[in-house]
């Protein structure tokens, strides 16, 4: 046989199925990202008792959840004919849906790629396209989802009557747009792909970016793992509380829904960041007395949240300094006795108060709540429908009784540039004992 007469594969041959295993990729990214989120946010709205809002809205609010853990934000209307309208609106990510749906896809993302070292500009891209579209596609599906209206009732059969006579029956729905959902649902895949490339080690990189992955990603893991402790600290005092104090289903609820909304705001606290805000309403769900006694407010006007406020109600707040500290220097050790090569202290503090500086940043604006409703209806009081309202808006019935008003507003927001600043002392302090510290481990392993 001659050499001409051996037969090779042709690219093209082989085009149509590295075509299509891409695409099985890219799908089992989407549906194993979106199926944990879903799976979480069904979880906690049962035990938060949201199965028990009228006209099957449970599946839309589900719906509805998922996107807003992506950063989208939930529009409510209410109306009651001629008598009455109002709107109303909720950004706040759920960040225990959030953080399974991020872990989820960058895993199944780089999970084809771990063998390898490099890896090309146009694949990666490639790859990272092929998940945006049918991202897209899903959020769009979503989007029809998390959509829903229904009738509520006054308790009083008779003015439920009149109501519908008069077209004044009270109504109430949620939406979501479809530019915010695409833009914030690509925003947020964005950045999943671009953390995971930044903590993982055994993620493959193009040649050109080779050389600066000793530089971030000790840096960007070591914080990964100090936001995760964070998690799973919180996870534990949880199931003690739980067991403990009682009320289980409330505290799952919160730990299925927002648990990293509050270890993170702890994390942030204990560096003394402080956020500003208000609950002139309750928001259906428990949160640690000293937070809500803080938060608590008639009005509208914002207080502030710090170690100070905090430490008024519960003087056990002055442990978050030091587990944040402890936390960041045991992670600064181990980043440094790890590295690949040797690097001074204060390149271990450039790097690690940049990266701290940047993360409190991010803590800040996803710890960010703002939700405000209200439905009057003239001449009708609160209670039955009125009262499943204010659950599904984030608060109980608020003031209004003869009135008929439900009506509340819940509000925080992080001193960014506080948490910046602080963030990025306190990392350069902790690069630099840490980086000292692990240099010695790290020499003192080479000479044995």
């Amino acid at each position: 046989m001659q050499p001409s007469d051996v037969s090779t594969p042709s690219p093209r041959s082989a085009g149509p199925r590295a075509l299509l295993s891409g695409w099985g990729s890219a799908a089992g990214t989407v549906l194993g990202a979106l199926a944990a989120m879903v799976a979480v946010a069904a979880l906690g709205l049962c035990l938060a008792q949201a199965t028990a809002l009228p006209g099957g809205a449970f599946l839309p609010v589900v719906a509805a959840t998922v996107l807003m853990a992506l950063g989208v934000p939930v529009s409510l209307d209410g109306s009651a004919g001629f008598l009455a309208q109002a709107h109303a609106g909720i950004a706040a990510l759920p960040l225990s849906v959030s953080l399974v749906g991020a872990l989820l896809a960058a895993f199944c993302f780089l999970r084809p790629l771990r063998l390898r070292a490099v890896a090309g500009t146009g694949e990666l891209l490639g790859r990272a396209a092929r998940v945006a579209v049918l991202w897209v596609v899903a959020l769009l599906l979503l989007t029809r989802l998390a959509r829903h209206s229904f009738t509520l009732s006054t308790g009083n059969g008779v003015t439920d009557q009149l109501g519908g006579a008069l077209g004044a029956t009270p109504t109430v729905g949620f939406r979501t747009g479809v530019p915010a959902t695409v833009g914030f649902g690509l925003l947020w895949l964005l950045v999943v792909l671009a953390l995971a490339f930044a903590v993982s080690r055994a993620a493959p990189l193009p040649a050109g970016l080779l050389r600066f992955q000793a530089a971030v990603r000790p840096t960007a893991s070591a914080v990964l793992v100090i936001l995760l402790a964070y998690v799973v600290l919180g996870l534990v005092a949880g199931v003690v509380t739980a067991v403990v104090r009682g009320q289980a289903r409330d505290t799952f609820a919160v730990v299925a829904l927002a648990l990293p909304n509050l270890v993170w705001l702890a994390f942030g606290i204990g560096l003394g960041g402080a956020w500003h805000g208000h609950v002139n309403a309750g928001i259906g769900l428990p949160m640690p007395k000293a937070l809500s006694s803080v938060l608590q407010t008639a009005g509208t006007r914002d207080v502030t949240l710090d170690l100070g406020a905090l430490s008024r109600y519960d003087g056990r707040v002055w442990l978050l300094p030091v587990l944040a500290g402890v936390l960041l220097l045991g992670s600064a050790v181990v980043m440094a006795a790890r590295a690949s090569r040797r690097v001074g202290p204060w390149h271990w503090a450039l790097r690690l108060g940049a990266a701290l500086a940047v993360t409190m940043l991010l803590v800040g604006v996803l710890t960010r709540v703002s939700a405000g409703y209200g439905l009057g209806l003239l001449g009708v009081g609160g209670g039955g429908g009125l009262d499943e309202l204010g659950g599904l808006l984030g608060g109980g019935g608020g003031g209004g009784g003869g009135n008929g008003v439900v009506a509340g507003s819940v509000s925080l927001h992080a001193d960014l540039l506080r948490e910046v600043l602080l963030g990025a002392l306190w990392g350069a302090l902790a690069g630099l004992v840490g980086g000292a510290v692990g240099g010695r481990v790290r020499r003192g392993a080479q000479e044995r």
